[in-house]
Protein backbone atom coordinates (compact mmCIF):
# COMPACT_ATOMS: atom_id res chain seq x y z
CA UNK A 1 0.00 0.00 0.00
CA UNK A 2 1.33 3.39 -1.04
CA UNK A 3 -0.37 6.75 -0.50
CA UNK A 4 -1.00 8.83 -3.61
CA UNK A 5 0.75 11.77 -1.92
CA UNK A 6 4.23 10.82 -0.63
CA UNK A 7 4.45 10.93 3.17
CA UNK A 8 7.01 10.48 5.92
CA UNK A 9 7.89 11.12 9.52
CA UNK A 10 8.50 14.79 10.26
CA UNK A 11 9.06 14.16 13.96
CA UNK A 12 9.34 11.38 16.53
CA UNK A 13 9.61 11.04 20.29
CA UNK A 14 9.91 8.47 23.04
CA UNK A 15 9.10 8.44 26.72
CA UNK A 16 10.20 5.74 29.18
CA UNK A 17 9.49 6.09 32.92
CA UNK A 18 12.54 6.32 35.14
CA UNK A 19 11.36 3.53 37.43
CA UNK A 20 12.39 -0.10 36.82
CA UNK A 21 11.89 -3.43 38.46
CA UNK A 22 14.58 -6.06 37.94
CA UNK A 23 13.44 -9.38 36.52
CA UNK A 24 15.40 -11.09 39.29
CA UNK A 25 13.29 -9.22 41.84
CA UNK A 26 10.09 -10.60 40.29
CA UNK A 27 11.66 -14.07 40.20
CA UNK A 28 12.67 -13.73 43.87
CA UNK A 29 9.02 -13.31 44.84
CA UNK A 30 7.43 -15.94 42.61
CA UNK A 31 10.09 -18.59 41.90
CA UNK A 32 12.54 -18.19 44.81
CA UNK A 33 14.99 -16.84 42.26
CA UNK A 34 15.10 -20.12 40.34
CA UNK A 35 15.25 -20.30 36.54
CA UNK A 36 16.19 -17.82 33.86
CA UNK A 37 14.57 -14.47 33.19
CA UNK A 38 13.62 -13.15 29.71
CA UNK A 39 14.90 -9.58 30.22
CA UNK A 40 17.12 -7.74 32.68
CA UNK A 41 14.41 -5.37 33.89
CA UNK A 42 11.28 -3.58 32.80
CA UNK A 43 10.05 0.00 33.03
CA UNK A 44 7.26 0.79 35.49
CA UNK A 45 5.09 3.92 35.52
CA UNK A 46 5.25 6.05 38.64
CA UNK A 47 2.13 6.60 40.76
CA UNK A 48 1.34 9.77 38.79
CA UNK A 49 1.91 8.27 35.32
CA UNK A 50 -0.42 6.51 32.91
CA UNK A 51 -0.93 6.02 29.17
CA UNK A 52 -2.10 9.61 28.78
CA UNK A 53 0.78 11.31 30.59
CA UNK A 54 3.37 9.19 28.79
CA UNK A 55 1.73 9.90 25.43
CA UNK A 56 1.90 13.63 26.10
CA UNK A 57 5.62 13.47 26.90
CA UNK A 58 6.46 11.47 23.77
CA UNK A 59 4.24 13.69 21.62
CA UNK A 60 5.93 16.86 22.85
CA UNK A 61 9.27 15.48 21.70
CA UNK A 62 7.82 14.61 18.29
CA UNK A 63 6.43 18.13 17.89
CA UNK A 64 9.75 19.63 19.02
CA UNK A 65 11.66 17.63 16.42
CA UNK A 66 9.24 18.74 13.71
CA UNK A 67 9.28 22.34 14.97
CA UNK A 68 5.52 22.20 14.48
CA UNK A 69 2.89 23.99 16.59
CA UNK A 70 0.26 21.56 17.90
CA UNK A 71 -2.63 23.52 16.39
CA UNK A 72 -1.51 22.39 12.94
CA UNK A 73 -2.27 18.74 13.75
CA UNK A 74 -5.16 17.24 11.81
CA UNK A 75 -5.46 14.23 14.10
CA UNK A 76 -4.22 12.97 17.47
CA UNK A 77 -4.59 9.20 17.72
CA UNK A 78 -3.54 7.14 20.75
CA UNK A 79 -3.00 3.38 20.41
CA UNK A 80 -3.02 1.43 23.66
CA UNK A 81 -4.33 -1.63 25.47
CA UNK A 82 -4.31 0.23 28.80
CA UNK A 83 -6.35 3.37 28.24
CA UNK A 84 -7.16 4.85 31.69
CA UNK A 85 -10.87 5.09 30.87
CA UNK A 86 -13.19 2.47 29.42
CA UNK A 87 -15.54 5.21 28.26
CA UNK A 88 -13.65 8.47 27.69
CA UNK A 89 -11.00 8.86 25.03
CA UNK A 90 -7.34 9.32 25.81
CA UNK A 91 -6.96 11.17 22.51
CA UNK A 92 -9.00 14.21 23.55
CA UNK A 93 -6.98 14.67 26.74
CA UNK A 94 -3.66 14.38 24.90
CA UNK A 95 -4.85 16.77 22.18
CA UNK A 96 -5.98 19.29 24.81
CA UNK A 97 -2.70 19.06 26.74
CA UNK A 98 -0.68 19.60 23.57
CA UNK A 99 -2.77 22.58 22.48
CA UNK A 100 -4.23 20.90 19.38
CA UNK A 101 -7.92 21.37 20.22
CA UNK A 102 -10.62 22.09 19.22
CA UNK A 103 -10.35 21.69 15.42
CA UNK A 104 -8.72 18.26 15.33
CA UNK A 105 -9.68 14.60 15.03
CA UNK A 106 -8.96 12.70 18.26
CA UNK A 107 -9.53 9.02 18.90
CA UNK A 108 -8.22 5.87 20.58
CA UNK A 109 -6.97 2.77 18.76
CA UNK A 110 -6.78 -0.82 19.97
CA UNK A 111 -4.99 -3.88 18.59
CA UNK A 112 -2.95 -5.27 21.47
CA UNK A 113 0.71 -4.36 20.95
CA UNK A 114 0.28 -2.95 17.44
CA UNK A 115 -2.31 -0.33 18.27
CA UNK A 116 0.32 2.33 17.67
CA UNK A 117 1.18 1.10 14.18
CA UNK A 118 -2.54 0.93 13.31
CA UNK A 119 -2.66 4.66 14.06
CA UNK A 120 0.49 5.15 11.97
CA UNK A 121 -1.02 3.46 8.92
CA UNK A 122 -4.24 5.46 9.25
CA UNK A 123 -2.17 8.62 9.61
CA UNK A 124 -0.33 7.78 6.39
CA UNK A 125 -3.67 7.46 4.62
CA UNK A 126 -5.01 10.74 6.01
CA UNK A 127 -1.92 12.74 5.08
CA UNK A 128 -1.47 10.84 1.83
CA UNK A 129 -5.03 11.65 0.75
CA UNK A 130 -4.61 15.33 1.53
CA UNK A 131 -7.28 15.33 4.27
CA UNK A 132 -4.66 16.53 6.76
CA UNK A 133 -1.14 17.88 6.58
CA UNK A 134 0.02 16.37 9.88
CA UNK A 135 -1.18 13.45 12.01
CA UNK A 136 0.18 12.37 15.39
CA UNK A 137 0.19 8.60 16.02
CA UNK A 138 1.15 7.38 19.50
CA UNK A 139 1.60 3.90 20.94
CA UNK A 140 1.66 3.78 24.75
CA UNK A 141 0.96 1.38 27.61
CA UNK A 142 1.42 0.85 31.31
CA UNK A 143 2.96 -2.30 32.76
CA UNK A 144 0.21 -4.94 32.79
CA UNK A 145 0.65 -8.52 33.92
CA UNK A 146 -0.97 -10.93 36.33
CA UNK A 147 1.19 -11.45 39.45
CA UNK A 148 3.50 -14.40 38.89
CA UNK A 149 2.68 -14.68 35.20
CA UNK A 150 5.44 -14.79 32.57
CA UNK A 151 4.10 -11.55 31.13
CA UNK A 152 4.88 -9.74 34.38
CA UNK A 153 8.57 -9.89 33.48
CA UNK A 154 8.24 -8.18 30.10
CA UNK A 155 5.02 -6.10 30.03
CA UNK A 156 6.61 -2.71 30.44
CA UNK A 157 5.60 0.94 30.25
CA UNK A 158 6.41 3.64 27.77
CA UNK A 159 5.25 5.64 24.78
CA UNK A 160 6.44 6.33 21.25
CA UNK A 161 5.03 9.11 19.09
CA UNK A 162 5.39 9.47 15.34
CA UNK A 163 4.37 12.64 13.51
CA UNK A 164 3.33 11.95 9.91
CA UNK A 165 3.54 14.72 7.33
CA UNK A 166 4.45 15.49 3.70
CA UNK A 167 7.49 13.61 2.41
CA UNK A 168 9.28 16.79 1.38
CA UNK A 169 9.43 17.83 5.05
CA UNK A 170 10.25 14.39 6.44
CA UNK A 171 13.28 13.22 8.37
CA UNK A 172 12.37 9.73 7.11
CA UNK A 173 10.08 9.01 4.17
CA UNK A 174 7.73 6.00 4.22
CA UNK A 175 7.88 4.17 0.92
CA UNK A 176 5.13 1.59 1.51
CA UNK A 177 3.32 -0.57 4.06
CA UNK A 178 1.37 -3.83 4.20
CA UNK A 179 -0.87 -5.35 6.88
CA UNK A 180 -1.52 -9.02 7.64
CA UNK A 181 -4.16 -10.21 10.13
CA UNK A 182 -5.75 -13.50 11.23
CA UNK A 183 -8.00 -14.54 14.10
CA UNK A 184 -5.33 -16.18 16.27
CA UNK A 185 -6.17 -16.42 20.02
CA UNK A 186 -2.65 -16.15 21.41
CA UNK A 187 -3.33 -13.39 23.95
CA UNK A 188 -6.50 -11.68 25.12
CA UNK A 189 -8.28 -9.95 27.99
CA UNK A 190 -12.01 -9.83 28.52
CA UNK A 191 -13.53 -6.51 29.54
CA UNK A 192 -14.30 -7.66 33.09
CA UNK A 193 -10.82 -9.09 33.77
CA UNK A 194 -7.91 -7.10 35.21
CA UNK A 195 -5.14 -9.04 33.48
CA UNK A 196 -4.59 -10.51 30.02
CA UNK A 197 -4.43 -14.26 29.41
CA UNK A 198 -2.22 -16.38 27.17
CA UNK A 199 -3.18 -18.98 24.61
CA UNK A 200 0.26 -20.44 25.28
CA UNK A 201 0.50 -22.95 22.44
CA UNK A 202 -0.16 -20.21 19.91
CA UNK A 203 2.30 -17.61 21.23
CA UNK A 204 5.27 -18.33 18.94
CA UNK A 205 3.58 -20.22 16.13
CA UNK A 206 1.29 -19.44 14.41
CA UNK A 207 1.06 -16.07 16.16
CA UNK A 208 4.26 -14.00 16.41
CA UNK A 209 6.57 -15.71 13.90
CA UNK A 210 4.04 -16.61 11.22
CA UNK A 211 2.38 -13.18 11.30
CA UNK A 212 5.57 -11.11 11.21
CA UNK A 213 7.11 -13.32 8.53
CA UNK A 214 4.06 -13.11 6.26
CA UNK A 215 3.80 -9.33 6.49
CA UNK A 216 7.55 -8.84 6.09
CA UNK A 217 7.95 -11.17 3.13
CA UNK A 218 4.95 -9.63 1.37
CA UNK A 219 6.40 -6.11 1.68
CA UNK A 220 9.81 -7.26 0.50
CA UNK A 221 8.20 -8.98 -2.50
CA UNK A 222 6.04 -5.94 -3.29
CA UNK A 223 9.12 -3.72 -3.29
CA UNK A 224 11.31 -6.25 -5.10
CA UNK A 225 13.94 -5.96 -2.39
CA UNK A 226 15.89 -8.25 -0.07
CA UNK A 227 16.85 -7.90 3.62
CA UNK A 228 20.38 -7.02 2.54
CA UNK A 229 19.12 -3.83 0.89
CA UNK A 230 18.14 -2.35 4.26
CA UNK A 231 20.52 -0.73 6.73
CA UNK A 232 18.40 -1.52 9.77
CA UNK A 233 15.40 -3.66 10.74
CA UNK A 234 13.02 -3.35 13.68
CA UNK A 235 10.61 -6.02 14.92
CA UNK A 236 8.15 -6.20 17.80
CA UNK A 237 9.97 -7.16 20.99
CA UNK A 238 7.98 -9.27 23.49
CA UNK A 239 11.30 -10.57 24.83
CA UNK A 240 14.96 -10.56 23.87
CA UNK A 241 14.90 -13.76 21.79
CA UNK A 242 11.86 -13.46 19.52
CA UNK A 243 12.98 -10.46 17.42
CA UNK A 244 16.42 -11.94 16.93
CA UNK A 245 14.92 -15.27 15.88
CA UNK A 246 12.44 -13.79 13.39
CA UNK A 247 15.16 -11.53 11.96
CA UNK A 248 17.34 -14.57 11.30
CA UNK A 249 14.46 -16.46 9.68
CA UNK A 250 13.83 -13.53 7.36
CA UNK A 251 17.50 -13.08 6.49
CA UNK A 252 18.37 -9.98 8.54
CA UNK A 253 21.60 -9.92 10.55
CA UNK A 254 22.12 -9.17 14.25
CA UNK A 255 23.90 -5.95 13.28
CA UNK A 256 20.86 -4.75 11.35
CA UNK A 257 18.47 -5.12 14.31
CA UNK A 258 20.85 -4.07 17.12
CA UNK A 259 20.05 -0.30 17.24
CA UNK A 260 16.35 -0.84 17.91
CA UNK A 261 16.59 -3.82 20.24
CA UNK A 262 15.39 -2.49 23.61
CA UNK A 263 14.01 -5.63 25.27
CA UNK A 264 17.09 -6.75 27.23
CA UNK A 265 17.13 -3.42 29.05
CA UNK A 266 13.56 -2.36 29.75
CA UNK A 267 11.17 -5.03 28.55
CA UNK A 268 9.16 -3.88 25.57
CA UNK A 269 5.72 -5.42 25.45
CA UNK A 270 3.45 -2.48 24.86
CA UNK A 271 1.53 -0.74 22.08
CA UNK A 272 4.52 1.37 21.08
CA UNK A 273 7.06 -1.45 21.17
CA UNK A 274 8.02 -1.54 17.50
CA UNK A 275 7.61 2.24 17.27
CA UNK A 276 10.05 2.72 20.16
CA UNK A 277 12.54 0.49 18.39
CA UNK A 278 12.12 2.63 15.27
CA UNK A 279 12.72 5.78 17.30
CA UNK A 280 15.89 4.29 18.81
CA UNK A 281 17.06 3.46 15.29
CA UNK A 282 16.34 6.98 14.05
CA UNK A 283 18.49 8.20 16.95
CA UNK A 284 21.57 6.71 15.27
CA UNK A 285 20.64 6.55 11.57
CA UNK A 286 22.34 8.60 8.87
CA UNK A 287 20.90 10.23 5.74
CA UNK A 288 20.28 7.61 3.07
CA UNK A 289 19.91 4.75 5.54
CA UNK A 290 16.94 2.46 4.95
CA UNK A 291 14.83 0.98 7.75
CA UNK A 292 12.51 -2.03 7.64
CA UNK A 293 9.98 -2.22 10.50
CA UNK A 294 7.31 -4.81 11.33
CA UNK A 295 5.00 -4.50 14.32
CA UNK A 296 2.99 -7.29 15.92
CA UNK A 297 -0.24 -7.33 17.89
CA UNK A 298 -1.82 -10.37 19.49
CA UNK A 299 -5.08 -11.50 18.07
CA UNK A 300 -3.20 -11.35 15.58
CA UNK A 301 -1.67 -8.97 13.07
CA UNK A 302 1.41 -7.19 11.76
CA UNK A 303 2.11 -3.96 9.88
CA UNK A 304 5.33 -3.76 7.87
CA UNK A 305 6.94 -0.54 6.63
CA UNK A 306 9.90 0.55 4.51
CA UNK A 307 11.49 3.92 5.34
CA UNK A 308 14.39 5.99 4.05
CA UNK A 309 16.19 8.51 6.27
CA UNK A 310 16.69 12.01 4.88
CA UNK A 311 19.19 14.81 5.51
CA UNK A 312 16.74 16.47 7.92
CA UNK A 313 17.56 13.87 10.59
CA UNK A 314 20.91 15.49 11.33
CA UNK A 315 19.46 18.78 12.51
CA UNK A 316 16.14 17.66 14.02
CA UNK A 317 17.43 14.75 16.06
CA UNK A 318 18.96 17.12 18.63
CA UNK A 319 15.67 18.91 19.30
CA UNK A 320 14.47 16.33 21.86
CA UNK A 321 15.97 13.68 24.19
CA UNK A 322 17.28 10.48 22.64
CA UNK A 323 15.97 7.08 23.68
CA UNK A 324 19.23 6.33 25.46
CA UNK A 325 18.65 9.30 27.78
CA UNK A 326 15.50 7.65 29.09
CA UNK A 327 17.14 4.23 29.37
CA UNK A 328 20.04 5.67 31.37
CA UNK A 329 18.00 7.31 34.12
CA UNK A 330 16.92 4.05 35.78
CA UNK A 331 15.71 4.07 39.39
CA UNK A 332 14.90 0.60 40.70
CA UNK A 333 12.00 -0.28 43.01
CA UNK A 334 11.29 -3.49 44.90
CA UNK A 335 8.29 -5.74 44.30
CA UNK A 336 6.29 -4.27 47.18
CA UNK A 337 6.44 -0.74 45.76
CA UNK A 338 5.76 -2.05 42.26
CA UNK A 339 2.70 -3.99 43.48
CA UNK A 340 1.39 -0.95 45.33
CA UNK A 341 1.79 1.40 42.38
CA UNK A 342 0.27 -1.04 39.90
CA UNK A 343 -2.76 -1.76 42.10
CA UNK A 344 -1.94 -5.43 42.54
CA UNK A 345 -2.92 -5.28 46.24
CA UNK A 346 -6.69 -5.64 46.49
CA UNK A 347 -8.20 -5.04 49.91
CA UNK A 348 -11.21 -7.20 50.87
Amino acid sequence: MKPSRPVGLVGYGVYVPRYRIAAKEIARVWTDGQGGVPVDSKSVPGPDEDTITMSIEAARSALARAELPAERLGAVWIGSESHPYSVKPSGTIVAEALGATPWVSAADWEFACKAGSEALTAGMAMVGSGMADYVLAVGADTAQGRPGDALEYTASAGAAALLIGPAEQALATIEATVSYVTDTPDFYRRADRPYPMHGNRFTGEPAYFHTIERASRRLLDDLGRTPASFTYAVFHQPNAKFPQAVAKRLGFSDAQIAPGLLSPQIGNTYSGAALAGLCATLDVASPGDTIFMTSYGSGAGSDAYALTVTDAILERRAHAPLTTAYLARAEFVDYAIYAKWRGKLVMG
